[in-house]
């Protein structure tokens, strides 16, 4: 398994200027489905999710009312939320059949960002996990220490807390967005009655809801393969490959520029 390189990657401070020329930091995301077919072991899912910052490195937010972590780590992680009940939260987990799991890695990801003012394609290939309501317990601590081996140190993290940079992220939400982790269940009939509590356009101030935090999660990806297409000049495109080489607790990026 890949780990932190000691430096940031080559791509990531161009990737997340790109971000900041959008007008809503859109990317797809590609998991594997298990098939129905037998024949077919797999087949894939893809859906536009929103890019919400690096792992450890949380976009400041003024209306953001959550405690925020010290500022003592930086990673090339990328992040996205989801609502637990959403079908892509078994696809991005390995042990999906454990449904009392809330935290945990996952399978293998592909995501795909169009920079529409860069005129660039990214696709970032690695794996996935999953941060929920457990983070801080004991069953979560293999979870921890894998991606704190991809995380950089830049002060001391004594009182750096996982479960405060999950609060933060939802904080991060406005509270419309927080609401519709109070939804009915994601793709279930419509003659089928929520339970109490959940429906359709609630605002959500608490931060600590315990129904909206029960379904809230971090969806954190481990690049491994970054693919950058250059097509601001149309007669000479470019094209970078950054590949994760890894050994024990250290890694580094290797660079090859390609035919775009």
């Amino acid at each position: 398994m890949a780990t932190a390189s000691p430096t940031a990657a080559p791509w990531r401070s161009i990737l997340l200027d790109h971000f900041q020329t959008m007008n809503s930091p859109e990317f797809v995301l590609s998991t594997l489905h298990p098939s129905p077919d037998a024949e077919t072991q797999y087949v894939p899912r893809a859906r536009t999710v929103i890019y919400r910052g690096t792992w450890g490195s949380l976009p400041v937010n003024p209306k953001n009312q959550a405690e925020l972590n010290p500022d003592v780590y930086e990673s090339d992680l990328l992040t996205l939320t989801t609502d637990s009940r959403m079908g892509k939260v078994p696809e991005l987990l390995k042990t999906a059949s454990d449904t009392k799991l809330q935290s945990g890695e996952g399978g293998p990801v592909e995501a795909v960002i169009w920079a529409v003012e860069p005129k660039t394609q990214w696709r970032v290939r690695g794996h996935s996990y999953i941060i929920g309501p457990d983070i801080d317990s004991a069953a979560a601590a293999p979870v921890r220490a894998a991606l704190t081996n991809h995380m950089r140190e830049k002060g001391n993290t004594d009182s750096w807390s996982w479960s405060r940079e999950l609060t933060a992220h939802f904080g991060n939400l406005n509270p419309m967005m927080r609401g519709s982790f109070r939804n009915p269940p994601p793709g279930t009939p419509l003659s089928q009655k929520p339970a109490e509590g959940l429906g359709l356009g609630q605002k959500v101030e608490d931060l600590n809801d315990k129904i909206a935090r029960d379904n809230f999660r971090v969806v954190i990806i481990v690049p491994q393969e970054v693919d950058r297409v250059d097509l601001s000049d149309p007669a000479e495109g470019k094209r970078w490959n950054y590949t994760f080489v890894g050994s024990d607790n250290v890694g580094t990026w290797k660079t090859t520029e390609l035919w775009p």
